[in-house]
């Protein structure tokens, strides 16, 4: 168990004796930790804050949005714009990027977030969460939608927070992953684990089941290996879980091993995937990856990929290393 310290003092200290990360880095994680803490309570309020049900919107993706995806949007971008610590933010719900105003001091990073990530979700009180990743600002005056375009490699913090029993924020500054509980009393993020481990092998698969007949020919098999069992080719029996936000189950695999997959399938075969890259998938892969896990698009590892747009989408497997390679190299050989 490590020691109870609050997540600002466990920030200085990285900032301070460690030498993990600058000043400016450890003031925005604090603020978008702060923004965390308020979604968590507007998330908390239910039926009774007037947040639950559908704001008759779409966002940019073409998803009907939920009211609480509007306002988790509106709480994050008015908590950090203006800290000086940011030049610009992307999210999901927002088609292009959000220059930091000229009123406010513009600082070298950018901010990329899915607000509310597994939405649909919202109306039947099943784990959600806020996913985020942070860049540095490529030199140069002004900033535009290419700065963003960077591979995950390039992140320099990356995180999420779920709203679940506990309020919990899991960060990784790339040098493993920590998890912070939020004392409701204290009203503080508090370090209640470090260090966090993937196991290589697992039991446990979560993947979409209902999608099965849109599957390429490499899931399907990975898939029907798994559930013949300990009478088929792995020798062992598998569980599958299936939360539906991405946050819930990864943070179990996170906690426990599994391998999380969102394929591809042949509905939209012009897209790559459902997730996006940005906001999505490669802040979730660098914490598998500081955790001692895997993550590929099937082909190669999913924090290499150039981004060549914004919201740009990409098929994901992640989490025990050895089913992650399992599953890429049945996709190499396809």
């Amino acid at each position: 168990m490590p020691k109870r310290i609050s997540l600002t003092r466990y920030l200085v200290e990285q900032q301070r004796m460690e030498g993990h990360i600058p000043p400016e880095l450890r003031l925005l994680l604090e603020v978008v930790a702060r923004a965390c803490k308020r979604i968590s309570q507007a998330v908390s309020k239910g039926a009774l804050g007037d947040v639950m049900g559908s704001a008759e919107s779409e966002n940019v993706q073409g998803e009907m949005q939920k009211k609480l995806d509007i306002i988790a949007n509106e709480v994050l971008i008015e908590a950090n714009e203006w800290g000086g610590h940011l030049a610009a933010m992307a999210s999901e719900e927002m088609e292009g990027i959000y220059v930091v105003p000229n009123r406010y001091p513009q600082g070298e990073y950018l901010l990329m977030f899915d607000p509310l990530d597994g939405s649909s979700n919202i109306d039947v009180n099943v784990s959600i969460g806020t996913i985020f990743s942070v860049l540095v600002k490529p030199e140069g005056t002004g900033v535009s939608e290419q700065d963003f375009l960077q591979p995950g490699t390039q992140q320099v913090a990356a995180g999420y927070c779920v709203f679940g029993p506990q309020t919990t924020l899991v960060l990784t500054v790339g040098d493993g992953v920590s998890v912070f509980t939020l004392d409701r009393e204290q009203g503080s993020f508090i370090l209640t684990e470090e260090d966090l481990r993937v196991p290589d092998d697992t039991k446990e698969f979560a993947i979409n089941m209902s999608n099965q007949r849109h599957w390429a020919a490499p899931v399907t098999h990975y898939i029907d290996e798994c559930m013949q069992g300990k009478d088929g080719p792995r020798g062992k029996d598998f569980n599958m879980r299936w939360v539906g936000s991405m946050v819930a189950d990864v943070h179990r695999i996170l906690t426990r091993g599994g391998i999380f997959m969102y394929p591809w399938d042949k509905r939209e075969p012009e897209k790559a995937g459902k997730l996006r890259l940005l906001y999505e998938a490669n802040p979730m892969s660098w914490l598998i990856e500081q955790a001692g896990g895997s993550a590929t698009n099937g082909k190669q590892r999913i924090m290499d990929i150039t981004p060549t747009k914004l919201h740009e989408r990409v098929s994901v497997f992640m989490g025990s290393k050895n089913e992650v390679e399992r599953v890429t190299r049945y996709h190499s050989a396809a």
